[in-house]
């Protein structure tokens, strides 16, 4: 019987209130942790995906430097790159160069601005 009663008395003391409201306080710690472990999980997933992104940008990236320098190894491609940078031409060919007037645009932009003064300089012309 006394067997049966320190037993009973590991239970009572288990089940009383201040050993049960530090087990409750126990619990809400550990969810309380959980969940900001979930949110921690998020950001870093959104990390993960920037982070994939930018590294398939790089391949890319990658990709088209190795086909410049590809070309470049080329005579032709050696050829293509001065003509482009220094406007060079080869022998008997002949370079054009077309300058806008920037003048001629701007008095184009002036004319087709539509507005009160443009109406008010359409009757002063019409009335002379």
């Amino acid at each position: 019987m006394r067997n049966f009663q320190r037993k009973r008395g590991w239970i009572n003391v288990l089940y009383s209130k201040p050993v049960l409201i530090f087990l409750g306080i126990l619990v809400l710690l550990f969810a309380w942790n959980v969940f900001g472990f979930i949110g921690k999980m998020e950001i870093t997933r959104e990390n993960r995906k920037i982070v994939e992104n930018k590294v398939a940008e790089l391949e890319r990236e990658k990709a088209k430097l190795s086909a410049d320098i590809a070309r470049l190894e080329t005579e032709e491609g050696i050829e293509e790159s001065i003509r482009e940078k220094f406007g060079l031409v080869k022998e008997g060919e002949s370079l054009i160069v077309v300058i806008e007037d920037k003048n001629a645009l701007q008095a184009e932009s002036r004319e087709n601005t539509g507005g009160f003064f443009s109406r008010l300089f359409f009757w002063k012309n019409w009335f002379k």
